[in-house]
């Protein structure tokens, strides 16, 4: 009997879960299937824990020619299941194997913490470019200062024709020194108004008596 051993899928819409599963190749893809050998959680971030794996039950069925699917294989590799099977089709001792398995995991850890080392170097340096721009964007260059200098040395070259006009104020005062005739009619104006009011006030009895 052919077999495979492959995922099938139970998740519900848009959070997919994956049984790993032996079954006949002959069958349709949801058919029932023979023996359920491991889980795979695809939405699991970490992705040392999100696959589990009956290794011996694998290892019995590739002997007996079970086919594996790419997806399989590729947890499989993960998990040193492939390289294991790999080392067992060589002829290999029980021993020799696990020792094989043993550097093997030890070089891969290796990996993955050079791995993760490198991916934290990358967002340090992200952040240290977007802070970098943010500071040259805030910053204004050195040409727009060098522009706005001229523009300093005009505002000095202005200040003496304010000096003229400083000058030219004696004039006006001259000006205001005219206008006395102003200033006595402004003065008298008060007084027509008091005068004003004490005709009318005096008016006004003289209306009562008739």
């Amino acid at each position: 009997m052919a077999t495979k051993i492959r995922l099938k899928r139970i998740g519900r819409r848009n959070r997919p879960f994956y049984r790993i599963i032996i079954i006949d190749s002959r069958k349709r893809r949801d058919g029932s299937a023979i023996e359920q050998v491991g889980w795979y959680n695809p939405i699991e971030s970490n992705k040392e824990k999100n696959y589990n794996l009956k290794e011996d039950k694998i290892l019995e069925w590739l002997k007996l020619g079970a086919q594996v699917t790419d997806p399989v294989n590729k947890l499989m590799k993960r998990s040193g299941l492939a390289y294991r099977w790999h080392l067992m089709k060589q002829g290999l001792a029980e021993k020799e194997i696990d020792k094989a398995i043993e550097k093997w995991k030890k070089e891969r850890d290796k990996v993955i913490q050079d791995r993760i080392k490198a991916n934290k170097a990358k967002i340090e340096n992200a952040k240290a470019e977007k802070a970098a721009a943010k500071v040259s964007e805030e910053t204004p260059p050195e040409e727009e200062k060098a522009e706005e200098a001229p523009v300093e040395e005009e505002k000095a070259e202005e200040t003496p024709a304010k000096e003229e006009k400083a000058d030219e104020a004696p004039a006006e005062e001259e000006k205001a020194d005219e206008s006395p005739a102003e200033e006595e009619k402004a003065e008298e104006a008060p007084a027509e108004e008091a005068l004003a009011k004490d005709e009318k006030a005096e008016e006004a009895p003289a209306e009562e008596e008739k």
